[in-house]
């Protein structure tokens, strides 16, 4: 740690902080960096050569480098440069941000949205604007950090309720009343999916305001790509869509589905849609032309959705224990980060480059490599994934993984219970 900050002090002058400053850097790099990683960093393993899998990016249809896209934003950038800088608050008439969030909204089957500057504004903009210090928010324990950071800014209550827990939910309704529920459609730690129609079943005997974050549904899921909402028909039962555009969309911005007044009142109350920029001319063109790529991407979608269950079936079937994945997010769950920084090397040894996940964007000892697969995998690739994962099994000690015993138990749970449902049926008969 000392040499870290000695070669800092020789090429700057550095102001002097105070020690309130100061021992929380020491701390992280005495706790994290020397005691936890062992000098290295959980985030930086091997560079990645020429014919490495990226399964790191959240480009899920593979259109980053969509041609129609590259030249729609590289046209609007040499015409209008970085256009007016100011903040959306002043936009009107007919402009191209407006046209678009009109645009975005018809095609979510939306009555209107909101273009924010990332997903994290959108979720942290929104709660701020619905909730305050009398609301309970009722929040998945497994929800992105956003919804729990604009329940902070809000001064709201939260309210955390178990991961998919229809009935633990409804309880905590019970016990606090109305309020705000949030979830992810699709949760970015586990791939798992959100009981999406039982919860809104909950929401409307309940009088709560239904919030779903479609950030890793959004053109991956639904009729053209809509999303889940729009796949299970609940577009008038969520009162609030969310998205990040830097997932399925490859882009930079966020998005608020919503009833046309609540538009303007949006703009007018949330802090990061006042004190913030619009985005640039060419990010709203290169959205524009995206919405128009993924509106025709159900090749890619279903190319998608068959990677990603086969992986997840043969991943299934080596031991891994995938946390009840139903999408194209992929979690192998080592536990510790020593551990996972054992996986991290095997996997990139052999040249499968995914993303850690450790505290705090998952909990405490259960950190882990997600996969997202994207549809510009081939058979083969996904078959050298699946291989490789079942070729290191010895090497990360796939056995001794928490998340490996907790499978173990809830096999053991299953057999348990159909061996006395066949009792119960056979004494019946």
């Amino acid at each position: 740690m000392k040499s870290v900050l000695d070669r800092t002090t020789q090429r700057h002058n550095r102001p002097v902080l105070p020690a309130f400053v100061t021992s929380r850097v020491e701390r992280y790099y005495r706790e994290r960096v020397q005691e936890t990683w062992g000098g290295g960093h959980i985030m930086r393993g091997r560079i990645a050569g020429p014919d490495a899998l990226h399964l790191s990016s959240n480009d899920y249809l593979a259109i980053a480098r969509h041609p129609d896209i590259i030249d729609s934003m590289a046209g609007t950038l040499r015409e209008n440069g970085n256009g007016l800088l100011m903040s959306g608050i002043f936009l009107h008439g007919d402009c191209p941000q407006l046209r678009f969030e009109s645009r975005l909204a018809t095609f979510m089957r939306a009555e209107a949205g909101v273009l924010c500057q990332s997903g994290y504004a959108a979720n942290t903009g929104l709660l701020q604007s619905i909730a305050s210090a009398q609301t309970p928010v009722y929040v998945d324990m497994m929800a992105h950090m956003s919804l729990w950071e604009g329940i902070r800014s809000a001064g709201a209550v939260p309210v955390a309720f178990r991961h998919n827990d229809v009935a633990h939910l409804e309880q905590q309704i019970g016990r606090y009343g109305q309020g705000v529920v949030l979830v992810d459609s699709v949760y970015s730690t586990t791939g798992g999916v959100c009981r999406l129609v039982e919860i809104a079943d909950v929401c409307e005997r309940h009088a709560c305001v239904f919030v779903v974050d479609e950030s890793h549904s959004l053109g991956t899921h639904g009729p053209r790509g809509a999303g889940l909402v729009a796949e299970l028909g609940l577009e008038s039962r969520v009162a609030f869509r969310t998205a990040s555009l830097a997932k399925a969309f490859a882009g930079r911005a966020g998005f608020i589905t919503c009833p046309v007044d609540f538009q303007e009142y949006f703009k007018f109350e949330s802090n990061p849609a006042i004190f913030s920029s619009t985005l640039l001319p060419h990010e709203i063109s290169g959205l524009d032309a995206t919405l128009s790529v993924i509106e025709a991407a159900d090749g890619r979608r279903a190319r998608l959705t068959a990677s990603a269950a086969w992986l997840r079936q043969r991943l299934t079937e080596l031991g891994y224990n995938l946390n009840g994945s139903q999408s194209q997010i992929i979690a192998l769950e080592a536990g510790t980060e020593q551990r996972t920084i054992v996986l991290r090397d095997a996997l990139e040894s052999r040249g499968i480059f995914g993303s850690v996940f450790c505290a705090p964007a998952t909990a405490r000892n259960r950190a882990l490599m997600r996969l997202s697969v994207h549809a510009g995998l081939s058979d083969m690739q996904v078959e050298k994934i699946a291989s490789v994962c079942r070729d290191i099994r010895s090497e990360v000690e796939l056995d001794k993984w928490a998340s490996t015993r907790r499978l173990g138990d809830e096999l053991s749970s299953r057999r348990r219970k159909r061996e006395t449902m066949d009792e119960n049926t056979a004494v019946t008969a």
